[in-house]
């Protein structure tokens, strides 16, 4: 046994010198193969950034092409949108002005039948009103509201309670719920 301990230990002895020289062997890292490898991590460090900085950049321009193709047709829609209500508006009261122009043409009518034209004319008003979403409002004995009212003036009234609309000179209009005119009216005390 004390011989097999000799032999390991002649055997470590021996591989210590084998392995002092492996590391003489090997050559030194010299300091121009440093900087050499360096410069190549270097150089691969800012393609690879280069290249991410090139696909953001692709990728912003993109989206700033998609924006302003958003705008453009947003804005043509927009156009075309207004176009088309104008032109539903127009349609639906194109009718009572040839209706006009046919009661001016008559040169022999007397005051009544001039009187049912324009009665014929303002329904005809009321009827291209409902087709348009228009509502008008402003009646006697309605109570009076400042956000659909405008007051030009306070009477007494015995017929009519306080805060009521007691007369109107001229009737508002809504579309839909958007007030496009107040009704301009007098009010009781």
């Amino acid at each position: 046994m004390s011989e097999d301990i000799k032999k390991e230990d002649t055997a470590a002895a021996e591989a210590e010198p084998e392995t002092a020289e492996v590391t003489e062997a090997a050559e030194p890292v010299k300091p121009e193969k440093k900087k050499k490898e360096k410069k190549n991590k270097d150089k691969e460090l800012l393609e690879k950034l280069q290249k991410e900085f090139d696909d953001f950049k692709a990728g912003h321009m993109r989206v700033l092409a998609e924006y302003d193709n958003y705008r453009k047709r947003t804005a043509n829609e927009k156009t075309a949108t207004y176009g088309n209500a104008v032109s539903d508006t127009i349609s639906a009261v194109l009718p009572v002005a040839d209706n006009i122009e046919r009661a001016l043409a008559q040169e022999n009518a007397d005051a009544e039948t001039m009187r049912k034209g324009v009665e014929m004319i303002a329904n005809q008003f009321m009827q291209a009103f409902d087709k348009l979403n228009i509502t008008s409002f402003g009646e006697i004995g309605d109570d009076f509201d400042p956000e659909l009212h405008q007051a030009i003036g306070m009477v007494d009234s015995d017929e009519l309670e306080s805060n009521k609309v007691a007369s109107v000179f001229q009737k508002g209009y809504k579309l839909g719920d958007k007030v496009i005119r107040l009704a301009m009216v007098q009010v009781t005390n």
